[in-house]
């Protein structure tokens, strides 16, 4: 089961990361939109599972930042010779901060624009072995306290189909 979760976060963050990935969907949501946001480098896609309170006391954190992990697998037992195959549940955290209260929300939505836009973008097969049918759940948290002044986050939960041998 830990290996199901390790391979489809591993998936998950190539294909957040590649030539089609966050980059460039950011790219095609800004355009147009008055300032501009921070790019979202690959160094930027964290694959790991970490409040954002905890995350801030630790060394290096740069904002925006996406936080990627696997919550929950389900092993389904559909295909009768798999050792797995079922669902990956997993769940993209998007972070974002600013001096102002006022336009942290916009900027937050527009990163979760482009995370959503990458997903809607690769759906179909992953290959080894993940498919992703395209649904998603989007949840906004309230500004906090954090960062640069204020931080927000957004997670983004979606599953995988996943056939390992």
């Amino acid at each position: 089961m830990a290996q199901t979760a390790t391979v489809s976060v591993r998936r998950t963050a190539e294909v957040l990361q590649g030539n089609s990935g966050l980059d460039f969907s950011l790219a095609s949501v800004t355009a147009g939109e008055q300032g501009e946001l921070q790019q979202l480098p690959p160094a930027r896609v964290v694959a790991q599972n970490v409040v954002a309170d905890v995350a801030e006391k630790g060394p290096g954190v740069t904002y925006p930042v996406v936080y990627l992990f696997c919550d929950k697998v389900e092993n389904r037992l559909r295909e009768k010779f798999r050792t797995f195959s079922g669902k990956a549940h997993l769940t993209m955290d998007v972070r974002v901060t600013d001096h102002h209260l006022g336009t942290i929300e916009d900027r937050l939505r527009l990163y979760v624009d482009a995370a959503t836009q990458v997903l809607d973008n690769h759906r179909g097969d992953w290959g080894e072995g993940m498919y992703f049918a395209g649904g998603y759940e989007v949840t906004f948290s309230p500004v906090k306290r954090g960062g640069k002044n204020y931080v927000q986050t957004a997670k983004v939960q979606f599953d995988l189909d996943v056939s390992l041998d």
